[in-house]
């Protein structure tokens, strides 16, 4: 069974947000362990006394909020990076990841298009594993949020009907939805958000560039990032330079 784990980053509502971000990390189920092992590290060396009360959110490391108010500034951003690190070093690890602009996808929803996009691509994914005599099945894991039901029934439709794409073929479940403090795989998936924000809102290349090489990629062709923008807009990013064919 492969696992995607899945964060948003960006509000609909908020005007000041450009972007709606959805992104994370798809990893086989018996692997998941030892990468909360090293998220758990981190979070020792920080709170030794309570580890598991800190959790790892890219606004928060960056913005001092919560139990990382107690941190020093330089020290956040450096634990952010070796967070980061973990995910690049992991050859097991494919990263998803929407990037949607608001204006561009208007009037249609920006989350549900994104769910759409990253759900349809997880499972090419999988179809591929199939085709290779790898025969697994996939879920969905997201934070809990208030498009819980639609993204289900979004789900649903996918499997049932279809997608923009075709159906769903190897998804074992409906998503599920869990608090991002009793996982630190939602954890991870938060971070890589974060660092997508930082870039298509920001322009900073830094933390993407850390971890852009581990986005699902199959004969050359990125198939794991996508980026939804006004036509003509110059992007340079790894998904507007290597657009993949649907």
């Amino acid at each position: 069974m492969h696992l995607l784990y899945l964060d948003d980053s960006g509000s609909v509502k908020n005007a000041a947000d450009k972007y709606i971000i959805l992104a994370g990390l798809s990893l086989f189920e018996t692997k998941t362990h030892w990468m909360e092992q090293e998220l758990d590290k981190l979070a020792t060396e920080l709170s030794p006394n309570n580890p598991h009360d800190l959790e790892f959110r890219g606004s928060d490391i960056f913005n001092g909020k919560k139990l990382w108010r107690k941190i020093d500034k330089i020290k956040r951003i450096e634990t952010y990076k070796k967070a980061l690190a973990i995910i690049a070093r992991n050859t097991q690890v494919r990263l998803f990841g929407a990037a949607v602009n608001k204006a561009a996808i208007s009037p249609r929803e920006p989350t549900e298009y994104a769910f759409e996009q990253l759900a349809s691509r997880f499972d090419l994914m999988l179809r591929r594993f199939f085709l290779r005599n790898d025969p697994q099945r996939g879920i969905i894991v997201l934070d809990k949020s208030s498009y819980e039901t639609p993204l289900q029934a979004l789900a649903r439709e996918f499997k049932n009907t279809g997608h923009t794409w075709g159906r769903l073929t190897n998804m074992a479940e409906v998503p599920l939805f869990v608090d991002s403090k009793a996982t630190r795989m939602i954890q991870y998936a938060d971070l890589i958000a974060y660092a997508m924000r930082r870039y298509y809102e920001n322009h900073e290349d830094e933390y993407l560039n850390i971890i852009s090489r581990r986005f699902d990629t199959d004969g050359g062709t990125i198939h794991g990032l996508v980026h939804h923008t006004q036509q003509n807009s110059g992007c340079r990013c790894p998904a507007c330079q290597q657009r993949v064919g649907y």
